[in-house]
Parts: C-alpha cells; sequence; structure tokens
C-alpha cells in the first residue's frame, strides 16, 4: 500500500497516545526499582528519553500541520471523538514531567529542587496541568450544546472521553513532589466528579446504541486507566491503604472485562487505536509494583503485569513503525454510521 498522500494532515492528537504509553512504561519501571534493582531504573530511563523524543518529533510534526493544513486542526476539534484525543497533548506532558521528577529522584538527572532545573520542570508541570485543564473544560463545555451542533452525542460517548477525565488525576504525580499540593487536589478533584459521569454515559450508550466502531475496539482498555491513575495519585496524598487496594481491585477488575474483548482485538488489523491499550497497563503495572512487597504474593504478579505490558508495548512500536512504512497509518479513517441497537 502507497502513503497516503499528504499523511501530515492525518496527524491527529491522538498520535500522543504514543508518548503516555512509553513514559506510563518507563514510570512503571521506575516503580520496578525496589524489587529488581538497577536493571529496573535504567529501563525506566531509556523509555522515557525515548518518549521525550517521540514527543518532539510529534510536537514538530504537529506545528507543521497547523501551518500546512489549518482546516484538519479544525476538523479535529468539531469531530465528535477526535475532539477528546487533543487531551492525550497535555497529558504527554505531564506525564514527560512525572518522569523527569521520579528519574531525579534517583539520582539521574539535574535535580528539581534548585537551579534551571526547577524553573524547567515547573514550567512543564503546569504547561500541561493548565493546558489540561483548558481541554476539559472545552471537552465538557460541549456538552451544553445538547444532542446537536456539535454537543454530547452518541458518538462521542466512547472510552476516549475518559481521556480528559484521566489528565486531571494524574496531575499529583509530579505536582505533589514539586510542591504543589493544594492545586493538584484541586484538579484531582476535577477527575474524580467526572470520572463516574463518563462512565455512565459509555454504559447507557452502549445499552441504547451499541459499542463503538470495531476499529477502536482496544479503546475499551481506557476503562483501567482512570482506578489505577486514581490509586497513584491517591497514594500522593497519603491516602488510607485499604482505598488504594479497592482502587486497585477495580483496575484488576476492568483489565480483566476489558480483556474479554482479546480475541476480536487481535483479528483487527492494526491502528492507531491499538495504543489505547498501552498507558492503562502501564498505569495498572505500576500501581501493583507500589503496592508490592518482597515475598508477597503482589510481588509476583507485578512483574508478570509488568512484563506483559512492556511485550505489549513493544508489539505496538512495531505496528506503529510498519504501518508508517506501508501507508495504513497516517491515512484517512473509514467512516461508521451508528446504527442503533435492536430494541
Amino acid at each position: 500500500m502507497s502513503l497516503a498522500p499528504q499523511p501530515l494532515k492525518h496527524l491527529i492528537p491522538g498520535w500522543y497516545a504514543v508518548v503516555m504509553g512509553l513514559t506510563g512504561l518507563s514510570l512503571a519501571w521506575h516503580r520496578a526499582v525496589p524489587l529488581m534493582g538497577e536493571v529496573a531504573l535504567g529501563i525506566s530511563v531509556v523509555v522515557g528519553v525515548l518518549g521525550a523524543l517521540v514527543f518532539g518529533v510529534l510536537a514538530v510534526a504537529t506545528v507543521q500541520r497547523g501551518h500546512r493544513h489549518p482546516e484538519a486542526w479544525a476538523d479535529d476539534r468539531r469531530h465528535p471523538v477526535h475532539h477528546t484525543f487533543i487531551a492525550t497533548l497535555p497529558i504527554a506532558i505531564i506525564l514527560l514531567a512525572t518522569v523527569w521528577v521520579a528519574l531525579a529522584g534517583s539520582g539521574l538527572g539535574p535535580s528539581t529542587d534548585t537551579g534551571p532545573a526547577r524553573w524547567a520542570v515547573q514550567a512543564l508541570w503546569w504547561t500541561g496541568a493548565m493546558a489540561q485543564l483548558l481541554v476539559t473544560v472545552r471537552v465538557l463545555g460541549r456538552w451544553f450544546r445538547g444532542n446537536t451542533s456539535g454537543g454530547l452525542q452518541w458518538a462521542s460517548a466512547t472510552p476516549a472521553l475518559f481521556l480528559p477525565i484521566v489528565g486531571n488525576v494524574l496531575v499529583p504525580l509530579a505536582g505533589v513532589p514539586l510542591g504543589h499540593v493544594e492545586w493538584s487536589a484541586a484538579q484531582f478533584g476535577i477527575g474524580l466528579m467526572f470520572w463516574p459521569v463518563v462512565m455512565g454515559l459509555i454504559v447507557a450508550r452502549i445499552a441504547v446504541q451499541g459499542l463503538w466502531p470495531e476499529r477502536l475496539l482496544p479503546a475499551a482498555f481506557i476503562f483501567i486507566a482512570p482506578p489505577a491513575a486514581v490509586g497513584l495519585s491517591a497514594m500522593q496524598f497519603g491516602a488510607p491503604n485499604l482505598v488504594v487496594w479497592a482502587l486497585w481491585g477495580m483496575g484488576l477488575f476492568t483489565l480483566l472485562w476489558a480483556g474479554t474483548l482479546g480475541k476480536r482485538i487481535a483479528a483487527l488489523p492494526f491502528g492507531l487505536a491499538h495504543w489505547g491499550m498501552s498507558f492503562p497497563l502501564a498505569s495498572l503495572a505500576a500501581l501493583t509494583l507500589r503496592l508490592a512487597t518482597p515475598g508477597s504474593a503482589m510481588a509476583v504478579l507485578a512483574p508478570a503485569l509488568l512484563a506483559l505490558t512492556t511485550l505489549v508495548i513493544m508489539a505496538l512500536v512495531l505496528g506503529t513503525v510498519q504501518g508508517l512504512r506501508n501507508g495504513s497509518l497516517l491515512a484517512p479513517e473509514p467512516v461508521a454510521m451508528l446504527v442503533p441497537a435492536a430494541r
């Protein structure tokens, strides 16, 4: 298959999910250091640097796309699903700041306590946090338009709608170590408020309209992200251990729940939607590692989940490289019509 004409035009914001997956995997390996030692730290650094490089490439390409195809950016903002993927950009920035803080705390890289590095990581974190807040307002503000004129429609009620929500609950991961406890709690609260709301919308959509298009099935794994991310951030605030365990249980169940779609997902041709599996798996692996203690059952489960996550993301990287080479990615998406479920 030849590369689609003007491939840059089809670089939708969802491509930043690649950065989310890589930085999430970096953080998961960082959480494995107490169990696995310096090898885990080295892998965390390598994957984190790769995530930063991919972000840099995507950022340059995004700017070029804005200049060459401004209408494509406008289309993304109006699209019933693509507009939610805009949240992947600030989430990627937040996660890059989190990786920086985590690695600096391990003695790798400049300290974030004093000097220019402190100002740089503070600027990075604030940029991501404020952009995330604005994107959340923008996405949820569409709901007030009703079910017409680009408002809340069944087409937009997919797991991708969790992205603006998850971005807010990730803010404390770097915000608390950087000293912004109160503001981190404020954005964390936004995510907590809308997590069950979005869950209800998606379940209602399944009941009334049926599942989202088949090619977006991997997005079902995004169900894992809210409880896992909330659990990680709640630990930053010193949440009771049993609360964190309850959130871990939610994450484990949603993994098993989404896993029932495994055969159908494996039968799909590779697409960008498959990257929707990456960060949720990484966040659950990281939470499992946080709860693991030497000699416990979790100390066995956590490395196994980390290994699974690593293999999945490696497969996604290979699939992405192959898709870019053969032109199956950065191409126009098929249009799926909504068909009401039989009553």
